[in-house]
């Protein structure tokens, strides 16, 4: 097994479990308590967790975003609602800004039967997803790959962007905050996805219900900004009436 593989197994139980403990973590995986010690030690530079004598504990929270990996297995009940309602909302031949996102996974394989759609991505995931689209035009951002993110960053994604005029946005996000916004855990993915603002018609945010009354660290635009808010479970009363307000429509997929 991969480090890095084992690094990410580690993060889910830690997610799951809330804490884990070196003596098991190193007879799970078959290598030395010490190999385990260094996994931990990178997971807390990582701001993801806390070491503690003979273990470790989730950092809950933390700004520091999750691997991808890890990301895309949490909700995955909730990420499908998410895509089968914007599914319904993608006509044939749109053209479409996606960014780096779990949810943009699913929300892809919920448009196959879609015709002659173009999606413009900085997401190495949807670029690996859509290898096989036929009849779709798929264009990539360029630009950096962001450790542990598969997003492509910097100015050669954001020059990109600003390139093109698309139907529409379907934006993730870390968290939405009526007073702080709509934020996300890195300055770069904001610099991106502020690009992704300007260049689109249509502002979609799929955000499920962990995300709401949530605050990251760099700030993508005031909620105000964005068309349409999809989510997994009915918001609570006082956000209906504040996207009412704002004239934002709100699709969700239950009722809390």
């Amino acid at each position: 097994m991969l480090a890095a593989e084992r690094k990410n197994l580690i993060l889910e139980k830690l997610q799951d479990e809330k804490r884990v403990v070196v003596s098991e973590l190193s007879e799970q995986f078959e290598v030395s308590e010490e190999t385990i010690r260094r996994d931990l030690d990178k997971l807390e530079k990582m701001g993801l967790a806390t070491k503690t004598y003979g273990g470790a504990v989730l950092v809950e929270n933390s700004n520091a975003e999750m691997p991808f990996q890890v990301r895309r297995k949490k909700n995955l009940q909730g990420k499908r609602v998410i895509a089968e309602i914007i599914a319904g909302l993608v006509s044939d031949g749109d053209h479409i800004i996606m960014d780096p996102s779990t949810t943009a996974v699913a929300i892809v394989k919920a448009l196959s039967d879609k015709k002659r759609l173009t999606i413009v991505t900085n997401s190495i995931e949807l670029l690996v997803e859509l290898g096989d689209a036929s009849g779709w035009d798929v264009i990539s951002t360029g630009g950096t790959l962001k450790e542990n993110y598969l997003a492509l960053v910097g100015p050669q994604a954001v020059e990109c962007i600003n390139s093109f005029n698309a139907d529409k946005l379907i934006m993730s996000c870390k968290g939405i905050d009526m007073e702080k916004g709509i934020t996300d855990a890195n300055e770069l993915f904001s610099q991106v996805k502020k690009a992704m603002l300007r260049s689109a018609k249509q502002i979609i945010l799929a955000a499920d219900h962990t995300k709401f009354e949530k605050i990251a660290f760099s700030k993508i635009c005031e909620v105000a900004d964005i068309d349409m808010v999809v989510t997994d479970v009915r918001p609570s009363e006082t956000w209906m009436e504040y996207f009412k307000d704002k004239g934002i429509d709100c699709l969700y997929g239950e009722e809390n």
